[in-house]
């Protein structure tokens, strides 16, 4: 615990000073030592996030497999699953209500007046092949090896799915060798974990410190409208989503988010949630989620449970629909937000995955796609929010479905004897 207490403490002091040190350059730097600090300091990043996605696919496959196995009959796999995805789109639909409110009460985009541009301008998004039908086909895996080499994760959960259910199929007298095997890879891809998290802090001071240098403290104040209010949003639907895990967890919900800070921290500074995956899933199991259940809902939860992305998508899309004064009907309102729902799913490894969402889908509803350039200037610190309580919503959403499964499970002193 002292260990975690020290990390999450030098995250918060290299956060700073990687704020300081952006404003001082951006001030005082030429425009030429800026661009150079802010290509060579995010080295950094890239190495902390290359040792973090290596980590990704073996531990996702392993640990999801093995959860699925000790499930034992594929009845309770399916009823934890059928559980997990009803929460997953309930969730999906209380977040975007709640983006939906604030940006309606609040109108950030009114007063921009934007006329609606001619021509089609290039936002440097891939956007092709976000239709339903592509969707469906990217969500199977072609090749498992390709899938973990692009850590594609959608695709490794299916196969995973399906490996770990025909395992089930054969019993633990057949099974058992492979499981107590891959258990063993889980444990050692978390030990690995560990070791890149000393990497954790350096890396978040580069992220912070190039974005600030190249941008200046100044892009906080003139979007601070609608950063202020897409973050109130993010409240908000923090409290929603801890007003339900009291409902279920009771005062352990509070514990359970003390617990979960580090892995939080680390998503919003990187503003990645892959980054925090291995961070999360060790402090599940310290808090007494039963290892199964968690390692089967989790990396269901990166695929389907982005609650952050559902809040920002719905912020975003009615942000640019009133900067180009827009006015869309209730049932056009309600299409949409359906539409973001179901177009962002199982995208979370997509660069910029929430931009690409909106690119794909505004466009359908007569809302220039040329607004997102709005926000692609400041989509580093929006992205921050996002990623930090979409790692929040899948630690509560895991904790709640062990509770719900009577499946909680004294392991914090084995976890810590293991560490």
């Amino acid at each position: 615990m002292a260990s975690a207490n020290k990390l999450t403490l030098f995250i918060v002091i290299f956060m700073l000073a990687g704020i300081l040190s952006g404003a001082a350059i951006h001030e005082y730097a030429s425009p030429d030592a800026i661009q150079a600090w802010s290509e060579n300091i995010t080295l950094l990043t890239d190495i902390f996030l290359r040792l973090i996605k290596m980590v990704i696919a073996p531990l996702v496959f392993s640990t999801l497999t093995v959860g699925i196995m000790r499930l034992g009959e594929t009845s309770t796999i399916g009823r934890v699953g059928g559980k997990a995805m009803v929460w997953f789109i309930s969730s999906s639909v209380l977040s975007i209500l709640v983006g939906l409110f604030i940006v309606t009460l609040e109108q950030p985009g009114s007063g921009l007046n934007l006329s609606i541009p001619t021509e089609t301008v290039d936002t440097g998004l891939a956007v092709s092949g976000m239709s339903l039908k592509a969707f469906l086909s990217h969500t199977i895996p072609t090749s498992i090896a390709g899938a973990m080499a692009n850590n594609e994760i959608l695709q490794i959960v299916v196969f995973s799915m399906f490996f770990g259910i025909g395992g089930a199929s054969l019993g633990q007298k057949f099974n058992a060798p492979l499981v107590a095997a891959l258990d063993v890879v889980s444990h050692i891809m978390l030990k690995v974990t560990g070791y890149v998290m000393y990497v954790a802090p350096l890396a978040i001071f580069a992220a912070i410190s190039s974005v600030i240098a190249t941008q200046g403290l100044g892009i906080l104040l003139n979007y601070a409208s609608f950063i202020g209010g897409y973050y109130v949003a993010i409240l908000l639907t923090c409290l929603v989503l801890l007003a339900v895990g009291y409902m279920v967890l009771k005062k352990e919900v509070f514990r359970l988010v003390a617990m979960l800070k580090d892995p939080v921290l680390v998503a919003f500074t990187t503003s990645s949630s892959e980054a925090a995956y291995p961070k999360t899933l060790e402090q599940l199991a310290r808090f007494g989620c039963s290892r199964n259940i968690a390692s089967f809902v989790l990396p269901i939860g990166y695929s389907f449970n982005l609650v952050g992305s559902m809040v920002y998508c719905s912020f975003a899309s009615m942000f640019i629909a009133q900067a180009y004064n827009i006015h869309l009907s209730f049932t056009e309102v309600t299409v949409l937000m359906l539409t973001l729902m179901l177009a962002s799913k199982g995208i979370a490894g997509v660069p910029r995955s929430s931009l690409v969402v909106l690119a794909a889908t505004i466009p359908s509803f007569n809302i220039p796609v040329a607004g997102i350039l709005l926000l692609m200037g400041i989509d580093h610190f929006l992205d921050m929010g996002r990623s930090a309580i979409n790692v929040l919503g899948n630690g509560i959403a895991t904790a709640m479905l062990s509770q719900n499964e009577g499946a909680r499970e004294a392991e914090a002193e084995l976890v810590e004897q293991e560490a």
